[in-house]
């Protein structure tokens, strides 16, 4: 059980690189404000700090409040749960459609836990729902407003050099945010397998680790992403893109306190069309919504069904 969870761990931190950090890397260096190498050393250097700088709150959420790895079976559980949740991000991700890991995870370890005969705590899957239904609820709202400050911001000689600093200090926003919420995921699945492993705590190398492995993750995808639907819901313009930063960033900050997951990539999807929307209705591509909302709505119940269904099989052959 040991090897295959450390397995499934370094295969689940690529696909969070692949769907999450290639959906960062993807908006952040559409505007070229800073080279590529700058851009992922930042998003790395979060992520590396991040248990460090915020705890492992939102990670215990994960081990400890949904289901509980340290009763009998509970790595099966998680080794069940995370097979799951890879296979169906890997699709979405392939098509260009980055979709909620924390929604796949959510799912497929409630689903698991429920068919290998150990049901999730129902109180934290439903406050994990509400809160991650709102938080994109909020990005978009907050996407709206600052893409309404920013418009009305004054034109002067320094507004180039302005903006150009205002990007990088929003992706940064952006970086600490997922290292202090949504990229906690990660923590939890490597936390689960080390302790299955009995290798010790997340230290600095293995925390090294995991960042390489979610920069190959990123790296991986981050043209195709660039390429989908998601980017494609308004024009990103300079300061829409900052918006949207900014918006996803509060959004996904604000939840951490309460020690809930987000999702960085459906913040980042609202923020876009709240920005775009502050100029008008029209300036969202709204074909392009489609296939994004439906990845999020299918994506929880699809990996919830899957993962109980493979939970009951296993029970069934053992």
């Amino acid at each position: 059980m040991a090897t295959a969870l450390i397995g499934l761990a370094t295969v689940f931190v690529f696909v969070c690189g692949a769907n999450d950090g290639g959906a960062l890397l993807a908006l952040a260096l559409r505007q070229r404000e800073a080279g590529s190498v700058v851009m992922i050393g930042m998003l790395l250097a979060a992520i590396v700090a991040g248990p460090a700088l915020f705890g492992l709150a939102v990670a215990r959420t994960f081990t400890d409040r949904l289901v509980t790895t340290q009763e009998r079976g509970g790595q099966l559980v998680v080794a069940l749960g995370v097979l799951v949740a890879v296979l169906l991000v890997l699709g979405f991700t392939w098509r260009g459609v980055p979709t909620s890991v924390t929604l796949a995870v959510v799912g497929a370890l409630g689903g698991a836990g429920l068919g290998l005969g150990s049901a999730p705590s129902w109180t934290a899957l439903g406050q994990m729902l509400a809160i991650g239904a709102a938080a994109p609820l909020v990005g978009g709202g907050l996407g709206y407003l600052v893409g309404r400050l920013a418009r009305r911001a004054p034109t002067t000689g320094r507004l180039p050099s302005a903006l150009r600093l205002a990007q990088i200090a929003a992706y940064g926003g952006q970086c600490l945010a997922y290292a202090a919420n949504d990229g906690q995921k990660m923590f939890a699945v490597a936390g689960v397998a080390l302790a299955a492993a009995h290798a010790g705590p997340l230290d600095l190398p293995v925390l090294l680790l995991l960042a390489t492995v979610f920069a190959a993750g990123a790296l991986t995808s981050v043209r195709r992403l660039a390429r989908g639907n998601t980017f494609n819901l308004a024009p990103a313009r300079p300061w829409q893109v900052v918006s949207a930063e900014v918006a996803s960033s509060a959004a996904v900050f604000g939840t951490a306190g309460f020690g809930m997951p987000v999702s960085m990539t459906q913040s980042v999807a609202a923020g876009l069309v709240g920005a775009g929307a502050s100029q008008g209705a029209r300036r969202v591509r709204w074909q392009f919504a489609v296939p994004v909302l439906t990845s999020w709505l299918v994506t929880l119940p699809a990996c919830f069904g899957a993962a109980a269904l493979a939970g009951l099989l296993v029970t069934v052959l053992t």
